[in-house]
């Protein structure tokens, strides 16, 4: 039978994830694949509006209500980044399966409670990471794997956008900044693609009004001494690519976090470069698929977004985040 899926929260993401599992549930075989069942917000005329909007069976006025009814076999968490520890760890001890959004948690040891309770309940816990199920990047990890570039020794990452529809983005009690919001892509993609984790990190950031960081550059070396840094900015546009190079060249990874293409540049070869393309209309079904499968297989953990994987990069991020709010 379908799993079902109780998304906590109307954020701006939740169209993306309704999208994404029917797009995979049009795929699935008789019986198998995700559905959307329920919805919550904290007030229940916004919940029963997009309910209806978005075409989903239940809706309720609390967060609390959807966890404990017999709505969902997962809950799906897309809240402000300060309450996912908080709602996670209520949903499995309700007994849901769980799937958060990035940041996972802000802090690594309220990650290893969550990934602790999972296995001590039998339930599926995995962090929402689209970019390391991308298509794209699994033809790049092949590459990478196979020397197709020789070693990667360094890599920079870029990206810019408006955050000003949420206005929790501003409160850094509530997990706000570029930071939090997206230098978990270019982390756990170098994590992915490298198959190792970061060794030393360290950053400079300036601020908004409300002392929330508005742009930052972050540098990392990782344990195969490869560096990379990434720049992300609310105040420029910036060109939004990620560059990985190598001894043979180098790969160019347009909007990398929601990647459908790559660029090959070979050192031995012709200018034009080698052209990888994956096109797909919603990057996050391939997570959602994969999340599935696991729970249909009864894992509790990923073997792709592993604990390890999530725990690690959020104490990266803690870590940069204390260097700037000692």
């Amino acid at each position: 039978m379908k799993l079902r899926i109780g998304i906590l929260s109307t954020a701006s993401i939740v169209p993306r994830l309704i999208g994404a599992v029917r797009a995979a549930e049009s795929t699935a075989l008789p019986g198998e694949g995700c559905t959307i069942s329920a919805i919550a917000s904290r007030n229940p005329e916004n919940a029963r509006q997009k309910a209806l909007l978005w075409n989903i069976p239940k809706a309720f006025g609390s967060y609390e209500e959807l966890i404990e009814s017999k709505e969902a076999d997962i809950i799906y968490i897309a809240m402000i980044n300060s309450r996912h520890y908080h709602y996670a760890k209520l949903a499995l001890e309700a007994g849901r399966h769980v799937l958060c959004e990035k940041p996972f948690t802000l802090d690594p040891s309220q990650a290893e409670e969550l990934f602790s309770l999972a296995r001590k309940k039998g339930l599926f816990l995995m962090e929402m990471q689209k970019v390391v199920f991308l298509p794209v990047m699994q033809k790049l990890k092949n590459l990478i794997q196979n020397g197709a570039f020789g070693r990667i020794t360094m890599a920079d990452f870029s990206s810019s956008f408006d955050p000003g529809y949420n206005g929790w983005f501003f409160d850094a009690a509530k997990g706000g900044g570029p930071l939090y919001g997206n230098a978990g892509y270019s982390l756990e993609l170098m994590q992915y693609l490298l198959d190792c984790y970061a060794a030393d990190w360290t950053g400079l950031c300036t601020r908004s009004r409300s002392g929330v960081e508005d742009q930052f550059s972050m540098i990392v070396r990782m344990e195969n001494d490869t560096l990379y840094t990434n720049k992300t900015s609310i105040r420029s546009d910036t060109i939004h690519t990620g560059y990985l190079y190598g001894e043979k060249g180098y790969i160019e990874i347009p909007d990398y976090w929601k990647a459908r293409k790559a660029l090959l540049h070979y050192k031995d070869r012709a200018r034009e470069p080698v052209v990888l393309e994956e096109p797909c209309e919603y990057e996050l079904m391939y997570e959602v698929m994969h999340a599935e499968q696991c729970i249909r297989q009864g894992l509790v953990e990923s073997p792709v977004m592993t604990e390890e994987m999530t725990v690690r990069a959020v104490r990266v991020l803690h870590e940069i985040h204390k260097l700037w709010n000692p």
